[in-house]
């Protein structure tokens, strides 16, 4: 996840008055240097970073204000404390598998209750808020913030109170008896308890012009974005309910939504397509893909393909909305843990799982919600289940409530 509401580029003015030129998210952890990575290279080096492509929004223009890279904090992969083969560092009460607000909100609440708790981040740690621009819609920012500057404090404010972060990708598990063991990067991991928080990933088109135009007219969330397009003429890709859902929603911001489907026939429920037919702001294009989101700096227009023919035209868009779906981070844990028909896992008694002592948070579960402050909210609750849990099996000091 995706989440939260992102500060497109200003679709009424020119790519010179776009807040986000020069902008760079450095997913590198490299020198803390003026310029973040491009390209997937160290600035310079022409060396290779593992821990993914940074994202680049354009060269600014003369007259823009200076803006700084958002660097997270360097990576941290295993150390040689790491591959003791046990002891202290690998073995803990409590290891976190993910890094967005769920995984964080967990690592912050278990380590003030003393577990000394282990984050396996992943390789692009900090989920959907990291390809975000700015945050309007989570409390306690009144001016906003950008997407990696707050996945940036929760990560701190989880590392203030004790809690490792390792930038690795889990690769399989074993949850048959306790410890629970975790492989990442091939270290084994030892846990007396484990929160599963590794989130979804919307689904895209693919195309290269989709990517770079993320965050200035191209949206997976019309929740989060559909605000910034106010009186804008926009699109939505789907044929499911999701993509109705989007396309209703978006008409109390929109002047007209044009509804994009690649097939004559519609997934989505009648009620929902009943009510799209019948929205005077929605327009509805079967047999229609998109081939190609047109613009520099923001969207200015699709060129779209019908199916049938293979006829191109370009049409003016203002801004585009991803609704195919979101494809839930299990698969590692889908042979150990329940899900549901649409592959989300499945949750017992608030966080917990059909196996004791494995909780569960935030959108890897939830495909209603899909926001920051319900994945906290999840992560706070996933790890006090698994505080109380640990405290029921001796493993833990009781603790008083205020802990917490």
């Amino acid at each position: 996840m995706n989440d939260e509401t992102k500060r497109q580029s200003d679709t009424n003015g020119s790519a010179p008055d776009d807040p986000f030129a020069g902008f760079t998210i450095d997913f590198g952890g490299g020198s803390s240097g003026g310029t973040g990575i491009a390209g997937g290279e160290s600035a310079g080096s022409g060396e290779s970073t593992p821990y993914g492509a940074p994202i680049s929004f354009g060269a600014p223009a003369a007259d823009a204000p200076a803006v700084d890279v958002v660097r997270r904090p360097a990576a941290r992969g295993p150390s040689a404390n790491d591959r003791r083969g046990g002891g202290d560092g690998t073995h803990t009460k409590l290891l976190i598998v993910g890094s967005g607000p769920a995984g964080l909100t967990a690592a912050i609440y278990s380590a003030r209750a003393d577990l000394k708790p282990i984050v396996l981040a992943g390789i692009v740690p900090g989920g959907q808020l990291m390809i975000t621009s700015d945050v309007e819609n989570y409390p306690g920012f009144p001016e906003g913030i950008l997407g990696p500057e707050l996945m940036n404090t929760f990560r701190e404010q989880a590392e203030r109170f004790g809690t490792r972060i390792i930038d690795v990708d889990v690769e399989r598990v074993d949850l048959s008896e306790r410890p629970f063991r975790i492989w990442a990067r091939g270290i084994e991991y030892r846990a007396d308890a484990l929160i599963v928080a590794t989130g979804a990933s919307a689904l895209w088109l693919g195309l290269e012009s989709e990517t770079r135009l993320r965050g200035r007219g191209v949206s997976s969330c019309a929740t989060c974005d559909g605000f910034f397009f106010r009186d804008k003429e926009i699109a939505v890709v789907g044929g499911g309910d999701t993509a109705l859902e989007e396309a209703t929603y978006l008409t109390r911001f929109a002047t007209k939504v044009h509804l994009l489907h690649r097939r004559d026939a519609f997934r989505a429920s009648k009620i929902m397509l009943d009510r799209a037919i019948d929205n005077p702001k929605i327009e509805i294009h079967t047999n229609t893909a998109v081939d190609e989101v047109l613009g520099d700096a923001k969207v200015q227009g699709l060129r779209l393909r019908d199916t049938l023919t293979d006829e191109q035209r370009d049409v003016p868009m203002e801004g585009l909305f991803i609704a195919i779906g979101y494809r839930p981070n299990t698969e590692v844990f889908r042979d150990w843990l329940d899900l549901d028909e649409k592959g989300y896992l499945v949750v017992h008694d608030e966080t917990g799982s059909k196996i004791e002592g494995v909780f569960i948070a935030g959108d890897v579960h939830d495909h209603r919600y899909r926001q920051a402050v319900t994945a906290a909210g999840d992560g706070c609750k996933a790890a006090i289940d698994a505080e109380r849990w640990l405290e029921a099996q001796g493993i833990t000091e009781v603790q008083t409530a205020s802990a917490w």
